[in-house]
């Protein structure tokens, strides 16, 4: 029995990014693997929010990452600062068309494109307490697994695995 597929398994997309987030959050994943971190994208946290991005390294670091498309969606969405309280580090991420002043000073700033991205200002530090990082290592575990196998088997019972 193989393992290959005929087909490859695609990712559903989920309908609520813009096709700018999309690419912002592309080029960002990228960047972010490229520094050794695993990313799980529309991550729901234990405070109701849902972060966009949430990359987790090899030794445990948790970063997450607000994508912002236009200046529109920063004013907007004020949500970000709750964010703080489930990652070590945050960062913005947003495309070559919205200018870097908007963004906070004591938040991380990544500008990407669907092809890659590059860090602009480097995030503060602010170290989670181990039984926040045990929960968040967790939800990110189980999104994760449970994404790839609903990848796997589209008909399973495994329900909504946002």
């Amino acid at each position: 029995m193989s393992l290959q597929s005929a087909t490859p398994l695609q990712v559903p997309v989920d309908g609520r990014q813009s096709e700018t987030a999309l690419a912002v959050a592309r080029g960002t994943a990228r960047l972010l693997h490229a520094h050794g971190f695993c990313v799980v994208s529309e991550l729901p946290l234990p405070s109701g929010r849902r972060a966009d991005l949430v990359a987790l390294d090899s030794g445990g670091a948790i970063w997450i990452v607000e994508i912002k498309s236009s200046i529109a969606d920063f004013r907007t969405d004020q949500k970000w600062p709750d964010y703080r309280a489930h990652c070590d580090r945050l960062y913005f991420a947003t495309c070559p068309d919205v200018p870097c002043e908007i963004f906070p000073p004591d938040a991380g700033l990544i500008v990407a494109d669907a092809f890659g991205a590059e860090f602009q200002c480097e995030a503060p530090e602010h170290r989670l307490p181990a039984a926040t990082r045990k929960a968040m290592m967790l939800l990110f575990a189980r999104a994760a697994a449970l994404r790839l196998q609903s990848l796997a088997d589209p008909n399973g019972p495994y329900g909504d695995v946002s």
